[in-house]
């Protein structure tokens, strides 16, 4: 825990940014990046539970946001939100709840009826979710909660993911980072092995720092500066440019100890946050 905290410090105020977390949590278990005043959500509670879990550290009264999770999986709830609180609860030490909701993630997401999330509802993203991104979050879901795929699923997954496959990476009308890292990290998940992309090579702004969500294009932001990242390590490669992708990291912390997205403007928010710490825990190996 003590050395996990030390070395980001070295780089990012991560003290503050921790009290920017635990000053959000509510009596119920749950998190809001706004405050205390603001509803509690599912997102904003994975991140948080997200970020504990990246630093070593227990969540706070962690059994009230097990009981928020759990609460959350509702038939109504969107499948993103549902896989969410599925891993947040996997992460807090309570599979077995978890897998007793398996259920309702095949009510919306049966790949052998042909079934990639239906009513997508809310995205981790785009503002809508799309099938792919659903896909990501399903399997990285079951994944955690230890729950596995059929052979036949897992063919069936594969085969919906490659309708994705644009060029050198993964997308609806072009090749982005997101898509490429959420593509491949769920064909790893499933046990196949595809060819490694030079999608994040070419996202990659060194000596500037971070990475665009498309090749040579300008300017990075912190999503796919964090995916691909992931997908940097999912491919066994090693970052051009650690010191700058920092740098790049430090310039957004905002003076509440949360981040932003982007080097220009933003307000901070969990998601932010947890991505922003995640980056330079895998940047700061290689420098």
């Amino acid at each position: 825990m003590g050395s996990k905290l030390n070395s980001l410090r070295r780089y990012v105020d991560v003290d503050s940014a921790l009290r920017y977390i635990e000053e959000r949590r509510h009596e119920d278990g749950g998190y809001c990046f706004v405050s205390v005043l603001s509803d509690t959500n599912v997102t904003d509670t994975y991140y948080a539970v997200k970020t504990y879990e990246l630093l070593g550290l227990e969540v706070p009264e962690k059994e009230k946001t097990i009981e928020f999770l759990e609460k959350a999986i509702q038939p109504q709830t969107a499948v993103v939100a549902i896989a969410m609180a599925l891993e947040g609860l996997a992460i807090l030490g309570a599979k077995d709840i978890a897998r007793e909701h398996v259920d309702i993630v095949y009510s919306k997401y049966n790949p052998l009826e042909g079934k990639f999330a239906v009513g997508l509802g809310g995205s981790e993203e785009f503002g809508t979710a799309t099938p792919l991104e659903a896909t990501y979050w399903v399997v990285k879901a079951f994944n955690a909660i230890g729950h596995g795929f059929s052979m036949e699923e897992k063919d069936a997954i594969r085969a919906f993911v490659m309708k994705f496959r644009n060029g050198n990476g993964y997308g609806v009308r072009q090749a982005t980072t997101t898509m490429t890292y959420q593509a491949l990290y769920t064909l790893h998940a499933l046990g196949y092995r595809p060819p490694k992309s030079p999608h994040f090579r070419n996202c990659e702004l060194c000596p500037m720092g971070g990475f665009t969500e498309v090749p040579y294009s300008l300017p990075p932001y912190l999503e796919p500066t964090f995916y691909a990242t992931r997908g940097v390590e999912l491919q066994g490669e090693t970052p051009t440019c650690p010191r700058r992708h920092i740098w790049f990291i430090r310039q957004l912390q905002n003076s509440n100890g949360g981040f932003r997205r982007s080097l220009e403007l933003g307000i901070s928010n969990f998601q932010n946050t947890y991505r922003a710490l995640a980056v330079v825990d895998s940047m700061s190996r290689f420098v």
